[in-house]
């Protein structure tokens, strides 16, 4: 986190209260009728890509309300996200560019945890072809020696890993040349929801959510944070600002400071 600070795991009473998970898929499924009215935008495609050790049944929820508002949505396809393994930095990458040549435009790409680890380095390699970037929970900030609850499992897969791939990807801080929204909670008890901050430009931003690591694939605050940033017409990008009846379900980030970008040297 650009810091001499070694980031912790989360507190085990925040890992514990992920069970929240529970309780936000049963209240995405109770406001289904109701996410289907959201926002609909020029129905353009979106590559949607799961957390760590998660599949793309994670991502299931999120991709059919998206179909249901027009978009064209693709999964991964690469199974189990085991972290950066050759399989999985050359499929996604594959899989990416097989939806650009298809559709014959800009893609939006959506990423959950490491799969928005990911989410941005594809923009970061190909900045034409993405129209923005929308990560949940994704630690992006993160540094070597850094700590999260996850980091037992990750490092028990290290071996399977490009060890250059995880490098670069794992801590990719400053701004992306397209838009870019971080959404996070600072309730999060997998990740450190600090590391998940995006610094500060012209066409970034961070939404906060109230919620669990876990339920963020499927909780009705983030539906709508997709949904707004999704309909956005391309070239008219603007910051997220939820309607007056829907601001209780987004706090205001008044605790803390939002990195700001480093200006380039003349």
């Amino acid at each position: 986190m650009t810091s001499n600070t070694i980031v912790k795991a989360p507190s085990k009473v925040l890992t514990a209260l992920e069970y929240r998970a529970v309780g936000e898929a049963a209240s995405w499924t109770a406001l289904k009728p109701l996410l289907k009215n959201l926002k609909k935008g020029d129905g353009h495609p979106v590559f949607v890509m799961p957390g760590f050790m998660a599949t793309d049944r994670s991502t299931a929820r999120l991709r059919v309300l998206l179909r249901s508002l027009g978009y064209r949505t693709y999964s991964w396809g690469l199974g189990s996200n085991l972290g950066p393994t050759p399989q999985i930095v050359d499929g996604f990458a594959k899989r990416f560019a097989y939806i650009v040549e298809r559709e014959s435009q800009p893609v939006s790409v959506i990423g959950w945890s490491l799969g928005g680890i990911y989410a941005r380095e594809l923009a970061k390699v190909n900045p034409q072809h993405v129209r923005q970037v929308i990560t949940l929970g994704s630690p992006f900030r993160m540094e070597p020696g850094d700590d999260s609850a996850a980091s037992a499992m990750w490092k028990s897969l290290e071996h399977l890993h490009v060890p250059e791939a995880a490098d670069e990807m794992m801590h990719m801080e400053g701004l992306l040349e397209v838009p870019s929204t971080s959404v996070y909670t600072r309730t999060d008890g997998i990740v450190d929801w600090r590391t998940c901050l995006e610094t500060r430009g012209p066409i970034s931003e961070n939404v906060e959510v109230v919620g669990s690591h876990c339920g963020l694939g499927f909780h009705p605050a983030v539906a709508i944070v997709i949904a707004d940033r999704l309909a956005q017409p391309v070239g008219e990008w603007r910051r997220f600002r939820p309607p007056l009846w829907l601001r209780g379900l987004f706090p205001l980030p008044t605790s803390f400071r939002v990195p700001e970008a480093v200006p380039e040297a003349a």
